[in-house]
């Protein structure tokens, strides 16, 4: 299995072949690791970090492209996709024992400042990479996600919107690369069906309803060529820059001689399992699956936490949410029933639902541009550091919005190209304006985007650039939407202040229906309900959120586990500071020492601390 770090690039898209530039960037960030020279330990550290992303970058050359190094030197990358074979797999985790004893070798009594931030961060990410490389065979393989199809996971759902949004078109060597590319798609799909049959035989099958959502996903991507948005992509993004060539025809030819067939072996092969397959949700009933789920727990948390310590932290916090929200209805008037019905009323209000038509979605994208705009002329007040890269609102395509989930995808490395946050609007009435805001504001800015984009604007390592751990990059999402809050952006507006509320009891919500089916041995059903009782989402939206957890365990807890981490440290420096604490300045210190795991994020807090101090 790759390490953690390599599936949140993947993740984002932001997967490159380490050629001569790479390598160069790399050295002149390592260079910089704070706490040491240019000899010694820090040096030893500074130069692995180099080779690490060099090595990992080397085997997807993905991340050339979203990180925009994928030109020169390593122009060979936009032809291709990372591999993903059983015995890849197997490569990867003989590598990550490399870089693990590599990296023990490195003193780290003789690392200060951010040199022993970075040193810690990456031994944490290898060390639990390695523990569940050595313990589990299947899935993603160590702790990652324990079925290579479901219908959030494969291929099929994230190479057609990286084709289209990552991919860049302005040159017949572009258009080349496309083809190519699609032509490793087929590939891909094809490993993966290897790696499918060979869990199965290990008795690890997906849960019928993650075959279902699969298998109806793969339908509406197995489109006619001239409706296939693989082909249109390239197509008219060549006719719009003016490249000559029928590249409607060439990738036509490709995508009907090699993607279509592939994807019909993969559909095949996922109904020949749909027979065997169970409707248990949890991972407990896969081969070792207690031990699985609480590994994953803590990758995805980054702590110790238990399964039933999560549990009881959903459970406090739903509490205090919940007494929130009931203030909050009283003021617009909603008195009668529970919480959850009263949310339920809300989504039902027409007042508040967009127009179910391309014209609706347009024009909701459209206010929340303006929102984004808004909280833009606000944050010099509360971070010293500000993103340098735009970001943009698209929806995502309806050939995956069926079960894809609204996301942000980070921009280049350079800031040339923007960050993408992409809303999923197969229903407005999912998406009501009240409850839009604060998810502006998570995945947008001061979320995800201004995180991502400081992060790669920061001095660090590249390595460390473009890492992340999903605690501290949900959880910092997350306090980002209570920031907004504190802000005051719903100081008169009660409405969008329960959208803020309902988005926090989703997430406490979470810890708690995540760990009830994982180590709980919850039903899928008890799970829907309990979690349409907390924030009054509907029934099917309740159940896509589960069929979600079902498929990538531990992964919904990193946001609150993560936002009530970070309001601790806040509280800590505000503590110790007193009249010397700046927000602005506590910001900054968690922001540009870069995603990390949160034990370690402490460590790099408790540095602000002590140099304000001195």
């Amino acid at each position: 299995m790759l390490s953690r770090r390599h599936i949140l690039l993947t993740a984002s898209a932001s997967l490159a072949l380490a050629g001569s530039a790479a390598r160069a960037q790399g050295a002149s960030g390592a260079a910089k690791a704070k706490g040491e020279g240019a000899s010694g330990a820090g040096a030893q550290l500074n130069k692995a970090l180099d080779d690490f992303f060099a090595q990992d970058l080397a085997d997807n050359p993905e991340v050339a492209t979203s990180l925009g190094l994928d030109t020169g030197a390593n122009a060979a990358a936009k032809s291709k996709l990372s591999q993903a074979s059983v015995a890849d797999l197997d490569r990867y985790k003989h590598r990550t024992v490399e870089q693990l004893a590599r990296l023990r070798a490195v003193d780290r009594k003789a690392l200060t400042g951010m040199a022993a931030v970075n040193y810690d961060s990456v031994l944490d990410d290898l060390d639990t990479t390695d523990r569940g490389n050595r313990r589990f065979a299947y899935g993603g393989e160590g702790a990652g996600a324990p079925y290579v199809l479901s219908q959030i996971n494969g291929a099929y759902q994230g190479v057609p919107d990286f084709l289209d949004s990552q991919h860049t078109i302005e040159t017949r060597a572009d258009c080349e690369a496309y083809v190519a590319r699609l032509g490793e798609f087929s590939r891909l799909m094809d490993q993966e069906c290897e790696r499918v049959r060979r869990d199965a035989g290990l008795g690890v099958i997906p849960p019928d309803f993650a075959i279902a959502g699969a298998l109806g996903q793969m339908k509406v991507l197995h489109a006619p060529a001239d409706k296939s948005t693989l082909v249109s992509s390239v197509a008219d993004r060549a006719r719009a820059k003016g490249v000559a060539g029928d590249w409607a025809r060439e990738a036509t030819a490709v995508y009907e001689g090699k993607v279509l067939p592939a994807l019909e072996r993969q559909m095949a092969l996922l109904e020949s399992l749909r027979p065997k397959a169970i409707h248990e949700a949890g991972v407990w009933r896969l081969p070792d699956g207690e031990a699985y789920y609480a590994l994953a727990l803590q990758a995805q948390t980054t702590t110790t936490m238990t399964p039933a310590e999560v549990h009881k932290l959903g459970l406090d916090v739903t509490r205090e949410l919940t007494a929130r929200a009931d203030v909050l209805f009283r003021k617009i008037g909603l008195t009668q029933g529970s919480v959850a019905e009263r949310y339920a009323a809300l989504f039902k209000d027409p007042k508040y639902v967009y127009p179910n038509t391309d014209a609706g979605k347009a024009k909701e994208i459209a206010d929340l541009n303006k929102l984004v705009q808004a909280m833009q002329k606000r944050l010099p007040e509360y971070f010293g550091a500000l993103p340098k890269a735009g970001l943009e609102i698209r929806r995502i395509p309806p050939a995956t919005e069926a079960g894809a989930s609204t996301h942000y995808t980070s921009g280049s490395l350079d800031g040339s190209r923007p960050g993408i946050y992409w809303l999923n609007l197969r229903d407005t009435a999912e998406a009501p304006y009240w409850d839009m805001p604060t998810t502006t504001f998570h995945e947008g800015i001061p979320g995800h985007h201004l995180q991502l984009t400081l992060q790669k604007q920061a001095d660090l390592p590249l390595l460390r650039k473009v890492a992340g751990f999903n605690a501290y990059a949900e959880g910092w999402a997350l306090y980002s939407e209570q920031l907004a809050q504190e802000m005051g952006f719903y100081a008169d507006d009660p409405a969008g202040e329960l959208g803020y509320v309902h988005d926090a009891l989703l997430r406490s919500g979470r810890l708690v229906v995540d760990t009830g089916i994982h180590a709980m041995r919850w039903s899928r059903e008890k799970a829907v309900q309990t979690l349409h009782e907390t924030d009054g989402d509907p029934i099917a939206l309740a159940g896509q959120e589960i069929e979600r957890y079902a498929c990538n365990p531990g992964q919904a807890c990193g946001y609150m586990v993560g936002k009530v981490f970070i309001l601790r440290l806040r509280e800590k420096a505000k503590a110790a500071l007193g009249p010397r604490f700046d927000v602005r300045q506590f910001h900054d210190a968690v922001l540009l020492a870069g995603s990390l795991p949160l034990t370690v994020l402490e460590n790099a807090v408790d540095n602000y601390i002590a140099a304000r101090k001195a």
